[in-house]
């Protein structure tokens, strides 16, 4: 049970990491830190002070850059392969629990959290032509508060961690094809 609930949590972090690559990392870092989890290395340097304090930094300027429109765009061009990297550490760092090799936790990582960041970024355009970009703060907040539940469930209860990122994938995907129908059906015709 203990294989497949560490499973369940490691695709609950990387998850989260598509949706914000620092708030999954700081937290399991800080709960490294205080000794209320254990990581393997050298994935145990996400508990380290000094780690922390580079995701603290690094993760707040993020979080105000994502709130501001037109910054947000090109925070997402330049950082976007972030939140992959933190989903692949993030499963590799629980799936010692789950006795998978690092290199295959890593791959499964970078694709759950890549295949979040990929959602995240096709329903991006929808908030941003449907609001002008004035909604894009909101959306952003969304997805921190999204990461941050998901997190938290996944170190919690990873059943309902992994339940939520499938209801997660299934909402962004009917958002953008619902987008993508209004964007079609709004298209003058030549």
């Amino acid at each position: 049970m203990e294989l497949f609930s560490g499973f369940l949590s490691a695709l609950g972090l990387s998850g989260a990491a598509g949706l914000n690559a620092y708030i999954p990392l700081f937290l399991v870092g800080v709960l490294a830190n205080l000794g209320l989890v254990s990581l393997d290395q050298p994935f145990d340097l996400l508990g380290s002070t000094w780690t922390l304090l580079v995701i603290f930094l690094v993760g707040l300027a993020d979080f105000i850059g994502d709130k501001i429109p037109g910054v947000d765009h090109v925070l997402h061009l330049v950082t976007g392969w972030i939140g992959a990297a933190a989903g692949a550490v993030l499963f590799a760092s629980q799936a010692g629990v789950a006795d998978v090799s690092p290199a295959l936790a890593g791959v499964l990582g970078l694709i759950v959290a890549g295949g979040v960041q990929a959602g995240r970024a096709a329903v991006r355009p929808a908030a941003t032509t449907l609001t002008a970009g004035v909604g894009n703060p909101a959306v952003s907040t969304a997805e921190d508060a999204l990461s941050l539940g998901l997190s938290v469930l996944a170190l919690t209860i990873p059943a309902l961690a992994a339940l939520g990122l499938v209801g997660l994938l299934w909402w962004g995907w009917r958002m953008f094809t619902r987008w993508r129908a209004w964007r079609r059906s709004a298209a003058p015709m030549v």
